[in-house]
Protein backbone atom coordinates (compact mmCIF):
# COMPACT_ATOMS: atom_id res chain seq x y z
CA UNK A 1 0.00 0.00 0.00
CA UNK A 2 1.31 3.45 -0.91
CA UNK A 3 1.57 6.32 1.59
CA UNK A 4 0.65 9.91 0.83
CA UNK A 5 4.26 11.00 0.31
CA UNK A 6 4.82 8.29 -2.29
CA UNK A 7 1.58 9.17 -4.03
CA UNK A 8 2.60 12.83 -4.33
CA UNK A 9 5.58 11.77 -6.48
CA UNK A 10 3.54 9.76 -8.99
CA UNK A 11 2.41 11.85 -11.98
CA UNK A 12 -1.04 11.63 -13.52
CA UNK A 13 -1.20 12.03 -17.32
CA UNK A 14 -4.59 13.12 -18.68
CA UNK A 15 -5.45 13.24 -22.38
CA UNK A 16 -7.19 16.57 -23.05
CA UNK A 17 -6.63 17.06 -26.77
CA UNK A 18 -9.48 15.30 -28.55
CA UNK A 19 -12.26 17.05 -30.42
CA UNK A 20 -15.20 15.29 -28.78
CA UNK A 21 -17.21 15.14 -32.01
CA UNK A 22 -19.99 13.01 -30.43
CA UNK A 23 -20.84 15.75 -27.95
CA UNK A 24 -20.59 18.80 -30.21
CA UNK A 25 -24.30 19.50 -29.67
CA UNK A 26 -23.51 20.52 -26.06
CA UNK A 27 -20.91 23.09 -27.03
CA UNK A 28 -18.64 23.78 -29.97
CA UNK A 29 -16.97 26.64 -28.12
CA UNK A 30 -15.13 24.59 -25.49
CA UNK A 31 -12.90 21.52 -25.58
CA UNK A 32 -14.63 18.47 -24.14
CA UNK A 33 -12.64 18.43 -20.84
CA UNK A 34 -14.02 21.90 -20.03
CA UNK A 35 -17.69 20.91 -20.38
CA UNK A 36 -19.22 21.47 -16.97
CA UNK A 37 -20.73 19.17 -14.42
CA UNK A 38 -22.37 21.67 -12.13
CA UNK A 39 -20.09 24.68 -11.68
CA UNK A 40 -16.86 22.94 -12.70
CA UNK A 41 -15.43 21.31 -15.84
CA UNK A 42 -15.37 17.52 -15.96
CA UNK A 43 -11.56 17.84 -16.00
CA UNK A 44 -11.75 19.46 -12.54
CA UNK A 45 -13.84 16.55 -11.26
CA UNK A 46 -11.35 14.01 -12.62
CA UNK A 47 -8.42 15.83 -11.05
CA UNK A 48 -10.26 16.04 -7.74
CA UNK A 49 -10.78 12.25 -7.76
CA UNK A 50 -7.01 11.82 -7.95
CA UNK A 51 -6.10 14.70 -5.64
CA UNK A 52 -8.30 13.53 -2.80
CA UNK A 53 -6.40 10.23 -2.87
CA UNK A 54 -3.03 11.97 -2.70
CA UNK A 55 -2.11 12.06 -6.41
CA UNK A 56 -1.64 15.76 -7.16
CA UNK A 57 1.00 16.03 -9.87
CA UNK A 58 -0.67 16.37 -13.27
CA UNK A 59 0.48 16.43 -16.88
CA UNK A 60 -2.27 17.58 -19.24
CA UNK A 61 -1.86 16.64 -22.92
CA UNK A 62 -3.36 19.57 -24.81
CA UNK A 63 -4.50 19.71 -28.42
CA UNK A 64 -7.87 20.89 -29.75
CA UNK A 65 -8.69 24.29 -28.19
CA UNK A 66 -5.82 23.80 -25.76
CA UNK A 67 -5.60 27.54 -25.12
CA UNK A 68 -9.00 27.38 -23.42
CA UNK A 69 -7.61 24.86 -20.92
CA UNK A 70 -4.49 27.00 -20.40
CA UNK A 71 -6.69 30.04 -19.71
CA UNK A 72 -8.86 28.10 -17.27
CA UNK A 73 -5.89 27.14 -15.07
CA UNK A 74 -4.07 30.47 -15.42
CA UNK A 75 -7.22 32.11 -14.03
CA UNK A 76 -8.17 29.29 -11.68
CA UNK A 77 -8.17 31.32 -8.46
CA UNK A 78 -10.36 34.07 -9.88
CA UNK A 79 -12.76 31.45 -11.30
CA UNK A 80 -13.17 29.57 -8.02
CA UNK A 81 -12.98 32.40 -5.46
CA UNK A 82 -14.82 35.61 -4.68
CA UNK A 83 -12.47 38.48 -5.52
CA UNK A 84 -11.92 42.00 -4.16
CA UNK A 85 -10.08 44.43 -6.47
CA UNK A 86 -8.62 47.45 -4.64
CA UNK A 87 -7.76 50.40 -6.89
CA UNK A 88 -7.43 52.88 -4.00
CA UNK A 89 -3.63 52.94 -4.10
CA UNK A 90 -3.71 54.94 -7.33
CA UNK A 91 -2.11 52.20 -9.39
CA UNK A 92 -3.60 51.03 -12.66
CA UNK A 93 -3.18 47.48 -11.35
CA UNK A 94 -5.39 46.67 -8.35
CA UNK A 95 -4.44 44.81 -5.22
CA UNK A 96 -6.27 41.50 -5.42
CA UNK A 97 -7.74 39.63 -2.47
CA UNK A 98 -9.20 36.17 -3.00
CA UNK A 99 -11.95 34.98 -0.67
CA UNK A 100 -12.41 31.27 0.03
CA UNK A 101 -15.73 29.80 -1.18
CA UNK A 102 -15.36 26.57 0.78
CA UNK A 103 -13.80 24.45 -1.96
CA UNK A 104 -11.06 22.02 -0.89
CA UNK A 105 -7.51 23.17 -1.62
CA UNK A 106 -6.45 20.84 -4.45
CA UNK A 107 -2.70 21.41 -3.98
CA UNK A 108 -2.11 20.61 -7.64
CA UNK A 109 1.08 20.85 -9.67
CA UNK A 110 0.10 21.06 -13.33
CA UNK A 111 2.20 20.78 -16.49
CA UNK A 112 0.30 22.04 -19.53
CA UNK A 113 1.89 20.32 -22.53
CA UNK A 114 1.00 21.04 -26.15
CA UNK A 115 0.80 17.72 -28.04
CA UNK A 116 -0.69 18.86 -31.35
CA UNK A 117 -4.24 19.33 -32.67
CA UNK A 118 -4.41 16.10 -34.70
CA UNK A 119 -2.10 13.75 -32.77
CA UNK A 120 -3.29 10.26 -31.87
CA UNK A 121 -3.60 9.13 -28.26
CA UNK A 122 -0.33 7.20 -28.31
CA UNK A 123 1.56 10.08 -29.88
CA UNK A 124 0.25 12.47 -27.22
CA UNK A 125 1.49 10.22 -24.43
CA UNK A 126 4.89 9.79 -26.10
CA UNK A 127 5.27 13.55 -26.46
CA UNK A 128 4.95 14.15 -22.71
CA UNK A 129 7.31 11.34 -21.65
CA UNK A 130 10.01 13.95 -20.90
CA UNK A 131 7.83 15.33 -18.09
CA UNK A 132 7.27 11.92 -16.43
CA UNK A 133 9.92 11.77 -13.70
CA UNK A 134 8.89 8.50 -12.07
CA UNK A 135 9.15 4.82 -13.03
CA UNK A 136 5.37 4.50 -12.65
CA UNK A 137 2.65 6.91 -13.65
CA UNK A 138 -1.15 7.09 -13.79
CA UNK A 139 -3.06 7.72 -16.98
CA UNK A 140 -6.62 8.58 -17.93
CA UNK A 141 -8.84 10.48 -20.35
CA UNK A 142 -10.47 13.86 -19.80
CA UNK A 143 -14.06 12.67 -20.10
CA UNK A 144 -14.96 10.01 -17.50
CA UNK A 145 -15.60 9.91 -13.74
CA UNK A 146 -16.02 7.19 -11.13
CA UNK A 147 -15.47 6.32 -7.51
CA UNK A 148 -12.25 4.53 -8.49
CA UNK A 149 -9.83 3.43 -5.77
CA UNK A 150 -6.67 4.65 -7.49
CA UNK A 151 -4.31 3.33 -4.80
CA UNK A 152 -5.87 -0.15 -5.07
CA UNK A 153 -5.29 -0.15 -8.84
CA UNK A 154 -1.65 0.78 -8.21
CA UNK A 155 -1.31 -2.07 -5.70
CA UNK A 156 -2.78 -4.53 -8.23
CA UNK A 157 -0.33 -3.24 -10.86
CA UNK A 158 2.62 -4.00 -8.60
CA UNK A 159 1.26 -7.37 -7.49
CA UNK A 160 0.91 -8.46 -11.11
CA UNK A 161 4.31 -7.03 -12.13
CA UNK A 162 2.49 -5.58 -15.13
CA UNK A 163 3.60 -3.06 -17.69
CA UNK A 164 0.05 -1.63 -17.88
CA UNK A 165 -2.93 -2.14 -15.57
CA UNK A 166 -6.36 -1.15 -16.85
CA UNK A 167 -9.34 -0.49 -14.59
CA UNK A 168 -12.13 -2.74 -15.80
CA UNK A 169 -15.60 -1.28 -15.19
CA UNK A 170 -19.19 -2.34 -15.70
CA UNK A 171 -20.62 0.03 -18.30
CA UNK A 172 -23.81 1.96 -17.59
CA UNK A 173 -26.68 0.69 -19.70
CA UNK A 174 -28.20 3.11 -22.18
CA UNK A 175 -31.77 2.08 -21.45
CA UNK A 176 -33.88 1.15 -18.45
CA UNK A 177 -33.70 -2.47 -17.26
CA UNK A 178 -36.75 -4.56 -16.42
CA UNK A 179 -36.82 -7.99 -14.79
CA UNK A 180 -39.69 -10.15 -16.10
CA UNK A 181 -41.31 -13.36 -14.88
CA UNK A 182 -44.53 -14.81 -16.31
CA UNK A 183 -45.39 -11.52 -18.02
CA UNK A 184 -45.05 -9.61 -14.74
CA UNK A 185 -42.35 -7.03 -14.20
CA UNK A 186 -40.55 -7.85 -10.96
CA UNK A 187 -38.10 -4.97 -10.99
CA UNK A 188 -37.57 -1.74 -12.91
CA UNK A 189 -34.32 0.23 -12.90
CA UNK A 190 -33.76 3.48 -14.78
CA UNK A 191 -30.42 3.19 -16.61
CA UNK A 192 -28.68 0.97 -14.05
CA UNK A 193 -25.02 -0.02 -13.97
CA UNK A 194 -24.48 -3.34 -15.74
CA UNK A 195 -23.59 -6.20 -13.40
CA UNK A 196 -21.81 -8.45 -15.90
CA UNK A 197 -19.02 -7.86 -18.38
CA UNK A 198 -16.17 -5.38 -18.26
CA UNK A 199 -14.86 -2.62 -20.47
CA UNK A 200 -11.86 -0.36 -19.98
CA UNK A 201 -12.77 2.56 -17.73
CA UNK A 202 -9.71 4.51 -18.84
CA UNK A 203 -8.09 4.78 -15.40
CA UNK A 204 -4.72 3.08 -15.89
CA UNK A 205 -1.36 2.51 -14.23
CA UNK A 206 1.69 2.33 -16.49
CA UNK A 207 5.40 1.80 -16.23
CA UNK A 208 7.36 4.55 -17.93
CA UNK A 209 9.37 2.08 -20.02
CA UNK A 210 6.10 1.14 -21.74
CA UNK A 211 6.36 4.39 -23.71
CA UNK A 212 9.62 3.89 -25.66
CA UNK A 213 8.85 0.21 -26.15
CA UNK A 214 5.39 0.58 -27.66
CA UNK A 215 4.86 4.23 -28.66
CA UNK A 216 6.31 6.95 -30.84
CA UNK A 217 5.58 10.66 -31.21
CA UNK A 218 3.94 10.36 -34.60
CA UNK A 219 0.47 11.75 -35.25
CA UNK A 220 -0.79 8.32 -36.31
CA UNK A 221 0.31 6.49 -33.14
CA UNK A 222 -2.86 5.19 -31.45
CA UNK A 223 -2.60 3.93 -27.89
CA UNK A 224 -5.65 1.67 -27.83
CA UNK A 225 -5.61 -0.22 -31.15
CA UNK A 226 -1.83 -0.55 -31.35
CA UNK A 227 0.18 -0.30 -28.14
CA UNK A 228 -2.33 -1.65 -25.61
CA UNK A 229 -3.29 -4.52 -27.89
CA UNK A 230 0.36 -5.46 -28.31
CA UNK A 231 1.21 -5.34 -24.61
CA UNK A 232 -1.86 -7.46 -23.85
CA UNK A 233 -0.87 -10.08 -26.41
CA UNK A 234 2.61 -10.23 -24.88
CA UNK A 235 1.19 -10.84 -21.39
CA UNK A 236 2.16 -7.49 -19.90
CA UNK A 237 -1.32 -6.16 -19.11
CA UNK A 238 -3.29 -6.65 -15.88
CA UNK A 239 -6.78 -5.58 -14.80
CA UNK A 240 -8.08 -3.95 -11.66
CA UNK A 241 -11.78 -4.78 -11.38
CA UNK A 242 -13.91 -1.86 -10.26
CA UNK A 243 -17.43 -2.75 -9.13
CA UNK A 244 -18.61 0.75 -8.25
CA UNK A 245 -19.80 3.73 -10.27
CA UNK A 246 -18.26 4.81 -13.57
CA UNK A 247 -19.67 6.94 -16.36
CA UNK A 248 -18.17 8.63 -19.43
CA UNK A 249 -19.32 11.89 -20.99
CA UNK A 250 -19.64 10.59 -24.52
CA UNK A 251 -22.80 12.32 -25.66
CA UNK A 252 -25.56 14.71 -24.67
CA UNK A 253 -27.44 12.08 -22.66
CA UNK A 254 -24.31 11.37 -20.58
CA UNK A 255 -23.84 15.10 -20.07
CA UNK A 256 -27.40 15.44 -18.77
CA UNK A 257 -27.15 12.34 -16.54
CA UNK A 258 -23.91 13.48 -14.90
CA UNK A 259 -25.29 16.95 -14.28
CA UNK A 260 -28.49 15.53 -12.79
CA UNK A 261 -26.49 13.36 -10.39
CA UNK A 262 -24.43 16.36 -9.31
CA UNK A 263 -27.44 18.68 -8.97
CA UNK A 264 -29.24 16.13 -6.76
CA UNK A 265 -26.16 15.57 -4.58
CA UNK A 266 -26.04 11.95 -5.74
CA UNK A 267 -22.65 11.98 -7.48
CA UNK A 268 -20.81 8.80 -6.40
CA UNK A 269 -17.46 10.13 -7.63
CA UNK A 270 -17.59 13.06 -5.19
CA UNK A 271 -15.17 11.81 -2.54
CA UNK A 272 -14.11 15.25 -1.33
Amino acid sequence: MTNMQERSDIPVVILCGGKGVRIRQVSELLPKPLLRIGDHPILWHIMMIYAQQGFRKFILCLGYKGDEIRDYFHNYRSRTSDVTLDFSNGSSLPEITYHDRGLPDPGWTITLAETGPETGTGGRLARVAKYIDNDEFLFTYGDGVGDIDIAASLTRHREMNASVTVTGVHPPTRFGHIEIEDNHILDFAEKPQASEGYISGGFMVMNKDFIPRYLDEGENCILESQALRNVAREGGMAVYRHHGFWMPMDNHMDFENLNNLWANDEAPWKIW
